[in-house]
């Protein structure tokens, strides 16, 4: 099968959009499918259709078009699918189960590392899941009844990311790497919380990269997609190695996120993709970005999923 002619479902997020431009330029046919959520406009030149997963009938229609199902589409993190579970899960789970049942070609899924919770141990894809919120809950029946009901499939658990995507879709400023940059670049005190929870980091990129590879060799299964392991305090370490004179307030109160988790890339070594972005390079290029006065206001709820639900949603 040609694996060429992709729908990329919630392709002008933070992920697709780098997705997008990546297989345009490696001379896939993309289309984009998504309902614009976080933006007022979306003028990338490319071709694109504006939808919403909840028009079930629809998106099959099209779909059925594509070789390849790349389903982004999602309320993502534990804060902005607290505020209303039933949508959450309609969007996270059931649209999604429902598409999976009829569409009979590939479709590669984006899980999260989040479904693990809180795990002590360094773990792999055959590691008990320990779902602490909404969004891991549904993000794990997702990627399970698609494993189990599928046969055409991939499956990424993505680790924390970070980074700057595509110079065009929003940038996330609710993810922990890419918060601690921008206060380094505002020359604000970097507060961090106990500090020893351990998180999976992944460059935005390295999702895209990885989804390549998989696809040009025909890889099926479930897989971690992260580069490496770091403590929230080896974050802030890594940050004042790139602007020294950050200044970081360590307090003994826990964070009240209690997920903590550290994950085994050996699956995916083994299929042989190993090539990372360097957090170095992540970290720059969020603090070249602020000291450059990219962004006007980074307090806009936009750039927040949680901020920008509570207000719009």
């Amino acid at each position: 099968m040609d694996n060429k002619n992709i729908l990329i479902v919630g392709g002008a997020g933070y992920i697709g959009g780098y997705m997008t431009d990546y297989f345009i330029d490696n001379n896939y046919n993309v289309t984009v499918y998504d309902n614009l959520l976080y933006e007022t406009r979306f003028l990338k030149d490319v071709p694109f259709i504006n939808g919403d997963i909840r028009d079930k009938e629809r998106l099959l229609s099209i779909a059925q078009g594509y070789d390849v199902v790349v389903w982004l589409a999602a309320l993502v993190g534990d804060g902005a699918c607290a505020i209303n579970p039933k949508l959450t899960n309609e969007l996270n789970y059931e649209c999604f189960k429902w598409f999976v049942d009829r569409y009979k070609k590939k479709i590669v899924f984006t899980s999260t590392c989040s479904v693990y919770g809180l795990n002590n141990d360094l773990i792999d894809e055959d590691a008990t899941p320990n779902p602490l919120s909404v969004y891991a809950e549904t993000k794990l029946q997702a990627e399970q009844y698609l494993i189990n009901n599928h046969d055409d499939n991939f499956t990424f658990r993505l680790g924390t990311l970070y980074g700057i995507g595509d110079l065009f879709s929003r940038i996330r400023l609710d993810l922990v790497l890419n918060v601690l940059s921008k206060k380094a670049a505002h020359e604000e005190t970097l507060s961090v919380f106990g500090g020893e929870q351990w998180r999976p980091l992944l460059h935005v990129k390295d999702v895209t990269h990885a989804t390549k590879y998989f696809l040009e060799n025909n890889i099926t299964g479930l897989y971690n997609l992260s580069s490496k392991n770091y403590t929230i305090k080896q974050l802030a370490e890594e940050i004042q190695k790139i602007k020294p004179n950050t200044e970081v307030d360590y307090s003994s109160i826990k964070f009240e996120d209690l997920r903590n988790y550290k994950v085994k890339n050996d699956r995916l070594i083994g299929t042989g993709y190993n090539s990372f972005i360097d957090i170095d390079e992540g970290i720059s290029e969020i603090i070249k970005l602020f000291e450059e006065k990219r962004i006007n206001d980074p307090g806009d709820p936009v750039y927040s999923n949680v901020a920008f639900l509570e207000k719009y949603l």
